[in-house]
């Protein structure tokens, strides 16, 4: 049997302990992974005892040993309760040694689960597992986590669901980062939450959030779309690249172009924004969209594009002198608007 979207991910969460084997197979290896360890989690329990009622076997050995699947299956476990044999890296070659565990299993074997990377329809492996009655196949893809999913990661990680804005921010958050990322934020927002009882706050968010892409130039950047201060000493004693300066530039003031000319007003287009933009520095980048205004930013990333191909040509020319210059001049444009 094959299951996709809601049905897939509730099946994850509250797996059927009458269904003999699940098949999860994709493209990212990491996604994957997750949603491995969550089903095995929800069929016996996270760690500690859990872990005895776990069997491992690898992909690659089951051409060796065919019967090792259905052996341990069949095995009495020392500790009572329900256990899981695990294939990690299942392949087309193990499809034989799978169909026949899947043939001999009966109520009170271990449930089989088995990861596998790309499997196309054609696949022997996803055939076995779609046309078994008590097995299941689901396709873990690159698709955003849906509302549901993202209520039962926060409670996995002890955290209750926030009120409406701040849940926005959190789902943002689960469609801009890598699965892997954004389940490492939700263990260390648990941990900074622990023992405060104030509900989650956007400033929480703030605090645990990884920090996006070439964050220290963006600061440099956003000095430049406000107060210019000490951006030149702060770039000199950094060593700072030019080119990498200005594309950071680019993509910022691009950012906030889009912000201001967006319908529902900054706050919403930068909570859009990939990587989404929240907590203070989207106050503070909303704010700057604001103040600028459509015109004036387009203005900024005329002279961005300017300031690119002067540093691409062919002619020798400083580049810190021709950022710096850039920098004065965007800042020259905030304070003709003011």
């Amino acid at each position: 049997m094959k299951l996709a979207g809601r049905d897939a991910a509730r099946f994850l969460a509250r797996p059927d302990t009458g269904v003999a084997a699940v098949l999860l197979f994709g493209p990212d290896p990491m996604r994957v992974a997750l949603k491995r360890a969550a089903l095995v989690a929800a069929l016996i329990g996270e760690r500690g005892a859990g872990e005895m009622r776990l069997t491992r076997l690898a992909g690659a050995d089951l051409r060796r040993d065919p019967a090792a699947v259905s052996d341990a299956m069949r095995a009495t476990g020392f500790f009572p309760g329900a256990r899981v044999v695990l294939v990690d890296e299942a392949a087309d070659a193990a499809a034989p040694a799978l169909r026949v565990a899947l043939d001999d299993w009966r109520p009170g074997d271990a449930t089989l689960v088995a990861a596998a990377g790309n499997l196309g329809p054609g696949s022997a492996l996803r055939k076995a597992f779609e046309a078994a009655r008590s097995a299941v196949a689901i396709g873990v893809y690159a698709d955003p986590p849906g509302r549901d999913e993202i209520e039962a990661a926060l409670a996995a990680n002890g955290l209750a669901r926030p009120d409406r804005e701040v849940f926005g921010e959190v789902e943002a958050l689960a469609q801009g980062l890598d699965p892997g990322d954004f389940a490492q934020f939700l263990v260390k927002l648990a941990l900074y939450k622990r023992g405060d009882a104030d509900p989650l706050s956007a400033a929480d968010l703030a605090a645990c959030a990884p920090p996006p892409p070439e964050a220290e130039i963006d600061e440099v950047v956003a000095l430049a779309a406000g107060p210019l201060a000490l951006a030149f000493r702060t770039l000199a004693g950094r060593g700072g690249s030019p080119t990498g300066l200005t594309i950071a530039a680019g993509r910022y003031f691009r950012t906030l172009h889009a912000a201001a000319v967006a319908a529902d007003g900054p706050e919403a287009a930068l909570s859009r924004a990939r990587p989404p933009v929240f907590g203070p520095r989207r106050a503070r980048m909303a704010a700057q969209a604001r103040a600028l205004g459509e015109s004036e930013l387009e203005k900024a990333l005329a002279l961005i594009i300017e300031a690119e191909l002067a540093l691409r040509s062919s002619r020798p020319l400083p580049g810190q002198a021709l950022v710096e210059r850039l920098l004065v001049r965007l800042a020259t444009l905030r304070r003709r608007r003011t």
